[in-house]
């Protein structure tokens, strides 16, 4: 038996399975076959780390991944961005590796730079560039280069020249699915496992022409039919590769969260500044600074914040960060009427938010990285937070980085499935159980000690 993971970043159930059905014959013919249903995402529903969660079974705090950027330890400006050498488990290519295994790793975050493994690894969208070794073994990049010289890890989605970027998108996705296609057909592999970016940056730049509850909704027949063609597309690769495949690989396809249409962007840090928690030595001049170009007052301010589709809040903390406000045997009266003021923030005309505001701690069984000590997801997860300031209102319609249509969504997707195993199953799971599930398909998992159990109904595809 062999397994083969599809990934599509940021596909969402109510699109997947319900407006869009009719244009996917073959993710739908998949979903009525085999077992299916929502899948519940980490916390954060963020790409990174949700796909490593996925491949290790183990949580963000395990990890120490809690998004694009991570903070370098102690500092107020210090980013750094996760790449593989970062993941301190083992992903299930790992453990299959083990067994003398194969892989065909492609795509997956973080994996640039990519790691040694008995068989091949292209690195993910957070690659630098093609002049970097973004393969294993490296010989493999001149051979993707020769015969996909337009090859891409990623697009520049938050732009305003919409046509440009859905070329650009499609054809992206398109020869990422031509290459892996290609693998799978001329390379020796047990174990499959690729990502496509692509469906999330549709989401995010086009959002706005098939959802009508959007405040950016556009009625343009032209880019809604360009979106639903490139699902399309996406189909119609995914059913290439189910031809190539026997009746003895269980296919998954699998999404690391879902989307929803963003309700605006919120200014955190400006609203840190009125609420007497962040002290600037000068005043803002224009919109959209950022706060890492604004002469901040640290030795008087008593916390600060990151933007994002979720808030991440640190709190100045005497002896911790360089000029700490805050002593430590106050830190858990100041979270404590922090959190209570950020959950009773309210929406432009008044509306009761349903903001949820938790410590790493009360999610996460174990704790590493350089965390921030609050996690914020405004109104539950529709409004995005802005963490540039300069407003003359915390209460922005677009997002403040460029532009940018949609929000995560805890719910991702799952289709677990295989030829001629007729099942029609829908059972709602968790992001946890994928990789106890792929283990589990190679009889592996009991010996490697992966925490959570399988998908729900994973013996009727074995």
């Amino acid at each position: 038996m062999r397994v083969a993971v599809i990934g599509l970043d940021c596909a969402a159930p109510d699109l997947i399975f319900k407006k869009l059905k009719e244009d996917l014959p073959v993710l739908s013919k998949m979903a009525s076959e085999g077992i299916s249903g929502k899948l519940r995402s980490s916390d954060p529903p963020i790409t990174v780390p949700a796909w490593m969660v996925m491949s290790t079974g183990r949580s963000p705090g395990e990890l120490g991944l809690y998004g694009f950027r991570s903070r370098i330890p102690n500092s107020y400006n210090g980013i750094k961005i996760p790449t593989s050498s970062d993941i301190k488990f083992d992903t299930v290519w790992d453990i299959l590796g083990k067994r003398n295994k194969k892989s065909i790793i492609i795509a997956v975050p973080p994996s640039y730079p990519p790691k040694p493994i008995p068989g091949l690894m292209v690195s993910d969208f957070l690659t630098p560039g093609k002049d970097k070794e973004f393969t294993y073994p490296p010989g493999l990049k001149n051979e993707i280069l020769r015969d996909f010289p337009d090859y891409q890890f990623d697009v520049k989605f938050r732009k305003p020249e919409k046509k440009q970027i859905i070329d650009e998108i499609y054809k992206m996705t398109d020869t990422r699915f031509r290459m892996a296609e290609k693998m799978l057909m001329e390379k020796e592999w047990d174990f499959f496992f690729m990502v496509e970016i692509g469906i999330d940056r549709i989401h995010h730049a086009f959002w706005r022409y098939i959802d009508q509850e959007s405040h950016l909704y556009e009625d343009d027949k032209e880019m809604r039919g360009k979106f639903i063609s490139y699902f399309k597309m996406v189909d119609s690769h995914i059913g290439k590769m189910l031809d190539e495949f026997d009746d003895d690989t269980v296919v998954l396809v699998v999404s690391d969260h879902g989307a929803k249409h963003m309700k605006g962007a919120f200014a955190i840090n400006q609203w840190l500044i009125k609420e007497g928690y962040l002290k600037l030595k000068s005043p803002v001049e224009k919109a959209g600074v950022s706060l890492e170009d604004l002469d901040v007052d640290w030795a008087h301010s008593k916390a600060w914040a990151w933007g994002g589709y979720y808030a991440r809040v640190f709190l100045n903390i005497k002896g911790r960060e360089p000029e700490g406000l805050i002593e430590k045997g106050n830190v858990r009266s100041e979270l404590e009427t922090l959190k209570e003021k950020l959950r009773s923030i309210k929406g432009p005309n008044g509306e009761q938010w349903n903001t949820k505001v938790f410590e790493p701690e009360e999610v996460y069984p174990v704790v590493n990285g350089d965390r921030s000590d609050l996690f914020v997801y405004l109104d539950d997860l529709s409004w995005r937070t802005a963490g540039t300031l300069g407003y003359d209102t915390d209460y922005l319609l677009e997002n403040d980085t460029g532009p940018d249509d949609a929000v995560h969504d805890y719910d991702g997707i799952y289709i677990m499935y295989r030829k001629n195993k007729k099942i029609g199953k829908i059972i709602d799971s968790s992001i946890y159980r994928i990789a106890p599930t792929i283990l589990e398909l190679y009889r592996v998992r009991k010996k490697y000690g992966i925490k959570g159990e399988p998908l729900e109904g994973t013996e009727y595809v074995e």
